[in-house]
């Protein structure tokens, strides 16, 4: 009689999170690049990342360009064309925390300014960059899993503001350099070719419900191609 494999338990199972957001105006306003990046020095990272994350929310069934919206007003309103590309082209997805992130998107405005003409341009009253904070309420979802079968199952069913927080949120913002699928896959059930396939991901190349789709795909073959290789060595299994 062959045996019949069981699903694998993880070492300690995934808990879903979501998070609702406030956006809250600081009171904070520039008029020019050099008080804009005065500005991008001193604000919270809650408003470094409300103005690089937020098109994920506002945009999330439409196409996933990124609207950095720094780099909207750089061009739209400053009319710096090369500044504008250069901040829509820093690639967000290599940046470990927001702290990071902020430094690149200085950099960048500090660079294009040192080789720049004075006066600056400023913008027209009423034009100016008005810096705005999220704020995030962590909540707990009645999802749980506790394998790979049970995750994949509850990644059809959670809101997208449960995998936005899981997969942006606790990587920049709580700087844990990793999104939390990826570290559970990795450290709970020990599948590192997996954890390291969906952390390759560039999530911003996808809207929410692509991203969703695009998870539940690469867990699904890794699924099968597991199982495949089980039934090849003479394991019985039961799939999804």
């Amino acid at each position: 009689m062959k045996k019949v494999a069981k699903k694998a338990k993880a070492k300690f199972p995934f808990e879903f999170y979501t998070r609702l957001n406030l956006k809250e105006l600081t009171g904070r306003k520039a008029r020019d690049l050099r008080e804009f990046v005065k500005v991008i020095k001193e604000v919270p990272g809650s408003v470094i990342f409300h103005h690089t994350h937020l098109f994920l929310q506002q945009h999330q069934y439409l196409c996933p360009e990124p609207p950095n919206d720094f780099a909207y007003w750089v061009r739209e309103t400053m009319q710096e064309v090369e500044l504008a590309e250069r901040l829509s082209s820093i690639d967000t997805c290599q940046f470990p925390s927001i702290r990071d992130l902020r430094e690149k998107i200085v950099e960048t405005i500090e660079d294009h300014l040192a080789r720049g003409k004075e006066p600056l341009r400023k913008a027209r009253e009423g034009r100016g960059f008005q810096f705005i904070r999220t704020m995030s309420f962590v909540l707990p979802t009645p999802y749980v899993a506790n394998n790979l079968e049970e995750f994949v199952e509850i990644l059809r069913k959670v809101s997208i503001h449960s995998i936005y927080f899981h997969f942006f949120e606790s990587r920049l913002k709580l700087e844990k350099g990793i999104n939390d699928f990826s570290a559970w896959i990795d450290e709970g059930l020990g599948e590192k070719e997996l954890a390291r396939e969906i952390a390759g991901l560039d999530p911003y190349t996808y809207t929410m419900e692509g991203l969703r789709e695009k998870l539940i795909e690469i867990i699904k073959k890794h699924i099968w191609m597991k199982t495949r290789r089980k039934r090849k060595s003479g394991s019985k299994v039961i799939g999804l």
